[in-house]
Protein backbone atom coordinates (compact mmCIF):
# COMPACT_ATOMS: atom_id res chain seq x y z
CA UNK A 1 0.00 0.00 0.00
CA UNK A 2 2.69 2.57 0.85
CA UNK A 3 4.23 1.56 -2.42
CA UNK A 4 0.93 2.48 -4.58
CA UNK A 5 0.60 5.70 -2.46
CA UNK A 6 4.47 7.34 -3.41
CA UNK A 7 4.38 6.19 -7.19
CA UNK A 8 0.59 8.25 -6.85
CA UNK A 9 2.31 10.69 -4.67
CA UNK A 10 5.29 10.98 -7.43
CA UNK A 11 3.09 11.25 -10.23
CA UNK A 12 1.33 13.89 -9.22
CA UNK A 13 4.21 15.89 -8.12
CA UNK A 14 5.84 15.48 -11.70
CA UNK A 15 2.65 16.20 -13.13
CA UNK A 16 2.35 19.30 -11.04
CA UNK A 17 6.38 20.38 -12.22
CA UNK A 18 5.08 19.98 -15.49
CA UNK A 19 2.38 22.20 -15.58
CA UNK A 20 3.70 24.77 -13.25
CA UNK A 21 6.79 25.84 -15.11
CA UNK A 22 6.52 28.96 -16.85
CA UNK A 23 7.45 28.53 -20.78
CA UNK A 24 10.00 30.69 -21.82
CA UNK A 25 10.63 29.44 -25.25
CA UNK A 26 7.57 29.24 -26.74
CA UNK A 27 7.70 33.08 -28.06
CA UNK A 28 11.31 33.29 -28.02
CA UNK A 29 13.59 33.94 -31.13
CA UNK A 30 15.26 30.23 -30.89
CA UNK A 31 11.64 28.87 -31.96
CA UNK A 32 10.36 31.12 -34.53
CA UNK A 33 10.89 31.61 -37.78
CA UNK A 34 12.63 34.74 -38.21
CA UNK A 35 10.95 36.06 -41.23
CA UNK A 36 12.18 39.16 -43.18
CA UNK A 37 9.95 42.21 -43.74
CA UNK A 38 11.60 41.81 -47.39
CA UNK A 39 11.45 38.25 -49.02
CA UNK A 40 14.88 37.89 -51.38
CA UNK A 41 14.12 34.97 -54.01
CA UNK A 42 16.24 33.82 -56.66
CA UNK A 43 14.56 34.55 -60.32
CA UNK A 44 14.65 31.68 -62.38
CA UNK A 45 15.48 29.22 -59.81
CA UNK A 46 14.31 25.62 -59.28
CA UNK A 47 12.76 24.17 -56.46
CA UNK A 48 10.83 21.08 -55.30
CA UNK A 49 10.85 21.71 -51.69
CA UNK A 50 14.12 22.14 -51.02
CA UNK A 51 16.69 24.76 -51.31
CA UNK A 52 16.61 26.16 -54.51
CA UNK A 53 18.54 25.41 -57.61
CA UNK A 54 20.57 26.90 -60.45
CA UNK A 55 22.20 24.06 -63.15
CA UNK A 56 25.26 24.59 -64.76
CA UNK A 57 27.64 21.85 -67.15
CA UNK A 58 31.53 21.86 -67.44
CA UNK A 59 30.73 21.06 -71.26
CA UNK A 60 29.38 24.29 -71.70
CA UNK A 61 31.96 26.66 -69.39
CA UNK A 62 30.32 26.45 -66.11
CA UNK A 63 28.91 29.88 -66.47
CA UNK A 64 27.19 30.63 -62.77
CA UNK A 65 24.42 33.20 -62.75
CA UNK A 66 22.58 34.01 -59.78
CA UNK A 67 19.89 36.59 -59.64
CA UNK A 68 18.45 37.59 -56.42
CA UNK A 69 15.17 39.99 -56.77
CA UNK A 70 12.50 41.42 -54.27
CA UNK A 71 9.14 42.62 -54.60
CA UNK A 72 8.21 45.99 -56.74
CA UNK A 73 5.90 46.04 -53.94
CA UNK A 74 8.01 46.36 -51.08
CA UNK A 75 9.07 50.42 -51.47
CA UNK A 76 12.72 49.24 -50.96
CA UNK A 77 15.69 48.22 -53.72
CA UNK A 78 18.18 46.30 -53.42
CA UNK A 79 21.77 48.41 -52.20
CA UNK A 80 24.19 45.73 -52.83
CA UNK A 81 25.05 42.10 -52.21
CA UNK A 82 27.31 42.86 -48.94
CA UNK A 83 28.72 39.43 -48.83
CA UNK A 84 28.80 36.16 -50.31
CA UNK A 85 29.62 32.71 -48.91
CA UNK A 86 30.06 29.71 -50.81
CA UNK A 87 31.04 25.81 -50.11
CA UNK A 88 29.14 22.10 -49.78
CA UNK A 89 25.53 22.25 -49.42
CA UNK A 90 25.95 22.08 -45.56
CA UNK A 91 26.47 26.21 -45.86
CA UNK A 92 23.74 28.06 -43.59
CA UNK A 93 23.78 31.84 -42.10
CA UNK A 94 26.33 31.36 -40.18
CA UNK A 95 28.65 30.68 -42.76
CA UNK A 96 28.45 34.45 -43.77
CA UNK A 97 29.97 35.08 -40.60
CA UNK A 98 32.50 32.82 -41.12
CA UNK A 99 33.53 32.29 -44.63
CA UNK A 100 31.70 35.30 -46.22
CA UNK A 101 34.79 36.47 -48.03
CA UNK A 102 33.66 34.21 -51.63
CA UNK A 103 33.32 38.23 -53.53
CA UNK A 104 36.59 40.46 -52.85
CA UNK A 105 33.89 43.53 -52.34
CA UNK A 106 30.10 44.33 -52.52
CA UNK A 107 28.02 44.26 -55.62
CA UNK A 108 26.02 46.58 -56.53
CA UNK A 109 22.07 46.56 -56.90
CA UNK A 110 19.85 47.09 -59.75
CA UNK A 111 16.58 48.33 -58.53
CA UNK A 112 14.94 45.70 -57.10
CA UNK A 113 17.32 43.52 -58.84
CA UNK A 114 21.03 42.02 -58.06
CA UNK A 115 23.30 39.67 -60.06
CA UNK A 116 26.15 37.40 -58.97
CA UNK A 117 28.44 35.87 -61.76
CA UNK A 118 31.33 33.48 -61.08
CA UNK A 119 32.33 30.07 -62.30
CA UNK A 120 32.83 26.60 -61.37
CA UNK A 121 36.58 27.50 -62.47
CA UNK A 122 36.83 30.67 -60.24
CA UNK A 123 34.58 28.29 -57.34
CA UNK A 124 37.34 25.67 -57.34
CA UNK A 125 40.11 28.59 -56.77
CA UNK A 126 38.53 30.25 -53.86
CA UNK A 127 37.09 26.80 -52.56
CA UNK A 128 39.61 24.18 -53.26
CA UNK A 129 38.71 21.50 -51.25
CA UNK A 130 34.74 21.20 -52.27
CA UNK A 131 34.61 18.75 -54.57
CA UNK A 132 33.08 20.24 -58.57
CA UNK A 133 33.94 17.91 -60.44
CA UNK A 134 30.14 15.81 -61.65
CA UNK A 135 29.95 11.78 -60.12
CA UNK A 136 29.65 9.09 -62.53
CA UNK A 137 26.21 8.09 -63.73
CA UNK A 138 23.61 7.30 -62.92
CA UNK A 139 22.88 11.16 -61.26
CA UNK A 140 26.35 12.49 -63.16
CA UNK A 141 25.64 15.44 -60.48
CA UNK A 142 27.67 17.25 -58.08
CA UNK A 143 26.31 20.29 -56.28
CA UNK A 144 27.54 23.16 -54.53
CA UNK A 145 26.12 26.05 -52.65
CA UNK A 146 25.80 29.98 -51.87
CA UNK A 147 24.37 32.40 -49.39
CA UNK A 148 24.33 35.57 -49.72
CA UNK A 149 24.10 38.84 -47.20
CA UNK A 150 22.00 41.49 -48.90
CA UNK A 151 21.58 45.06 -47.67
CA UNK A 152 18.55 46.85 -48.66
CA UNK A 153 18.49 50.86 -49.42
CA UNK A 154 17.35 51.56 -46.16
CA UNK A 155 20.24 49.58 -44.43
CA UNK A 156 18.16 47.00 -43.69
CA UNK A 157 20.40 43.50 -44.03
CA UNK A 158 18.43 39.85 -45.65
CA UNK A 159 20.60 37.01 -44.63
CA UNK A 160 19.13 34.83 -47.84
CA UNK A 161 18.73 31.06 -48.05
CA UNK A 162 21.48 28.67 -49.19
CA UNK A 163 20.88 28.53 -53.04
CA UNK A 164 22.67 25.28 -55.01
CA UNK A 165 24.36 25.10 -57.97
CA UNK A 166 24.15 21.77 -59.72
CA UNK A 167 27.25 20.91 -61.74
CA UNK A 168 26.34 18.38 -64.83
CA UNK A 169 29.01 16.74 -66.87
Amino acid sequence: MKKIAFRFLLLVVVALAGISCKDDYVYSDLVQDNLPAVPVTYSGATTYGFDPYYETSIAGGGNIKITLSIPTSSGRTIKEITRVAAGATSINAGTLNTAGNYNTGPIAGNGTTAEFTTTIKDFNTKRPAVPTTPTTPPTGVREIAFIFLVTLDDGTEIRTMPVRIRVLP
